[in-house]
């Protein structure tokens, strides 16, 4: 998909973020993203991929207005997103390494999956009505199935659940707002290789049937490749490549690129097997 083709949902422009650490009298400043332009345009998935380190996972921060920059500009949907993020709430989602890290243990799946019903300041038309209870139990339901688990995991605690399946409850809570934007930040890292391979092919099938824009970060260029339309290469906090992925392992210009293509994990074939 060509990112020229439409309005990109997010966009950053010539970004640069610091982390600032130690006293004021002796502050301390270390560049993690430098000069970073790139967008994701509607319906597409863009790849970006590098190793603990390069900065990817701060630029996914920032498409989310979670990061100010230090310099440049962070759009979502053409607008400045730091004027408008509590706007934003629902419209803007992320989807983690670690399920546990956005499941409350104390909450039975059904909870935490419709939290974002109850605290999203602006949704979808159809949904800015506050939902009753049973309409709220019947959304859950359906996006369970939809991430291919039973409507009755609602019902259970995430410890009772399997590394995938605690996923895929993660990611029916990301989708249960309809967001524009989600992003995936190293979520099928912390999986079996197996299991991994189901969650490529439930985010590639939910990506094209929702339709929502998608930044799924990884340091496994094999998996992003098989799940994205386009790939972004991070290194040293700058992006040095970019292609589509079709084209990438072929055309791959830089030589931190093709480093990587020889540390896949292998969950991209099992993917491509397992998904016909």
């Amino acid at each position: 998909m060509s990112q020229e083709s439409s309005e990109p949902t997010a966009e950053l422009r010539g970004v640069d973020l610091d982390y600032r650490s130690g006293p004021p009298w002796a502050r301390l400043h270390k560049r993690a993203v430098s000069g970073v332009s790139l967008g994701v345009a509607p319906r597409e998935t863009l790849g970006l991929v590098g190793q603990s380190g390069s900065g990817k996972t701060s630029v996914g921060r920032l498409m989310l207005g979670l990061l100010r920059p230090t310099n440049g500009t962070v759009l979502f949907e053409g607008r400045l997103i730091g004027e408008e993020r509590r706007r934003h709430r629902g419209r803007l989602q992320a989807v983690l390494q670690n399920p546990a890290w956005s499941l409350d243990p104390r909450m039975r799946c059904g909870i935490s999956i419709a939290e974002p019903l109850t605290v999203a300041r602006t949704l979808t038309p159809a949904m800015t009505r506050a939902m009753t209870r049973a309409e709220r139990r019947r959304r859950v339901g359906e996006i369970l199935e939809h991430v291919g688990l039973d409507p009755g995991v609602a019902a259970r605690y995430p410890h009772e659940l399997s590394g995938g399946q605690q996923q895929r409850v993660a990611i029916a809570r990301a989708l249960i707002s309809e967001p524009a934007l989600v992003v995936f930040d190293e979520a099928v890292s912390a999986l079996d290789v197996s299991v991994q391979a189901q969650i490529l092919n439930l985010i590639k099938r939910l990506q094209a049937e929702v339709g929502f824009a998608a930044l799924f970060i990884s340091h496994d260029i094999a998996a992003a490749r098989y799940v994205s339309q386009r790939v972004a290469v991070m290194h040293k906090t700058e992006i040095v490549e970019i292609a589509d992925s079709g084209d990438l392992y072929h055309s791959a210009s830089h030589p931190y690129t093709r480093s990587l293509f020889e540390l896949g994990s292998g969950a991209a074939e099992r993917a491509t097997k397992a998904g016909g």
